[in-house]
């Protein structure tokens, strides 16, 4: 079962082999497969190398807002307050796109790209599956 989501920040015009050292770096030994989702801002919708490793990937691409990201209280990254006015990207995109998680890797950065990597709450999937058969 897929239980990951994956948040990533980038600079512009990264490359997509950039985008996979993060994201391979970040996941260690974790299979990539018990990946179900990766998150961003919205503003990285036209990132051509973000969109291609999705799609290399098979896994669906969903992006926040700032106002969205802007609830969330994650560590603070000064160089993404002063640029988007927002205390960062992937650790509160992971945990938007998550089921109830919680960061099990926390921000990583690796040669312009930022990841993190949020887990689901599995207790919390399956309680929501247990109430919705009952209704």
């Amino acid at each position: 079962m897929s239980t990951w989501v994956i948040g990533i920040g980038c600079r512009r015009d990264v490359s997509v082999e950039q985008i996979h050292a993060a994201v391979f770096g970040a996941l260690g030994t974790r299979p990539v497969a018990s990946t179900r989702a990766l998150a961003s801002i919205d503003s990285k919708k036209d990132e051509a190398a973000l969109l291609e490793f999705a799609a290399r990937h098979g896994l669906p691409l969903q992006f926040f807002s700032k106002q969205d990201i802007a609830q969330v209280e994650t560590s603070t990254s000064e160089r993404v307050q002063a640029l988007l006015g927002i205390d960062g990207v992937c650790e509160p995109c992971a945990l938007l796109a998550s089921r109830n998680g919680r960061i099990i890797v926390p921000k990583r950065v690796t040669d312009g790209v930022t990841v993190a990597i949020a887990e689901d709450d599995l207790g919390q999937e399956i309680k929501q599956q247990t109430d919705n058969q009952g209704t």
